[in-house]
């Protein structure tokens, strides 16, 4: 006779993960609590400098992200300028990791550039259960073994 493994003793998935990059610090903690509730494992970042570094550092790594959200105007450079970058020199952990871009801004030749990034593009004052339901499309908040050891009576 084979030997049984017990669901329980799969090891514990993990939440997906999201890098947010956004300048407003009310709204940044508003997202980013919300992403934290419905189970994402969240970096934030403050600036598109900062954005840069958290892509670059994980890609280093080979630990990336599931998502990347961010605002489009913040200091130093904008979240267009830091994803086309990437794109143009190989630096996105991932070519098909899903990107939100959210803004104020938000005229034609920005919703332009940012389907050119295969990002969807949300303009600001934007429905929150909108982007929610949009990113748990996109980048389910739990994995498959998360799933299969709370199903089975694990605490995740």
């Amino acid at each position: 006779m084979g030997h049984l493994t017990s669901p329980l003793s799969v090891p514990m998935g993990r939440g997906a993960r999201v890098v947010l990059a956004e300048d407003d610090r009310e709204l940044r903690t508003l997202l980013a609590g919300m992403l934290r509730r419905d189970g994402y494992v969240v970096a934030e970042a403050v600036s598109g400098w900062g954005l840069l570094e958290q892509l670059t550092a994980r890609a280093e790594r080979w630990d990336d992200f599931d998502l990347i959200i961010s605002d489009i105007v913040m200091p130093e450079f904008s979240g267009l300028d830091v994803l086309e970058t990437l794109k143009k020199v190989g630096g996105l952990p991932r070519a098909h990791i899903p990107i939100v871009l959210i803004t104020a801004f938000g005229d034609e030749p920005v919703h332009v550039r940012a389907r050119q990034l295969g990002a969807r593009l949300f303009d600001k004052p934007f429905d929150l259960e909108e982007l929610r339901s949009f990113v748990a499309k996109v980048a389910p908040p739990v994995d498959e073994l998360d799933s299969l050891y709370r199903d089975y009576g694990g605490e995740g």
